[in-house]
């Protein structure tokens, strides 16, 4: 199954954080383009980032976990198809 999502939904669902957190430990990262709050563009980078403010992270597990808390039944559902 693909089901193709926009930018902004991995955004706001902490996954791009969580990605580029994990990224960062070879430096690298998904970089976005943005005009306000709407990504324009996003593209893989080379970066001297290794990691993210302890607020951002705060922002992040946030994110991340009330992502699983609204998605847990059906992300279980699907590894049983």
């Amino acid at each position: 199954m693909v089901d193709k999502r926009t930018w902004d939904e991995f955004r706001s669902s902490g996954m791009l954080w969580w990605i580029n957190m994990m990224l960062h430990t070879f430096g690298w990262a998904i970089v976005c383009d943005m005009d306000g709050d709407i990504i324009k563009s996003a593209y893989p980078a080379r970066v001297k980032f290794r990691g993210f403010t302890e607020d951002r992270n705060d922002e992040g597990y946030r994110k991340v976990s009330e992502y699983m808390k609204i998605n847990a039944t059906e992300l279980r559902d699907e590894w049983k198809d």
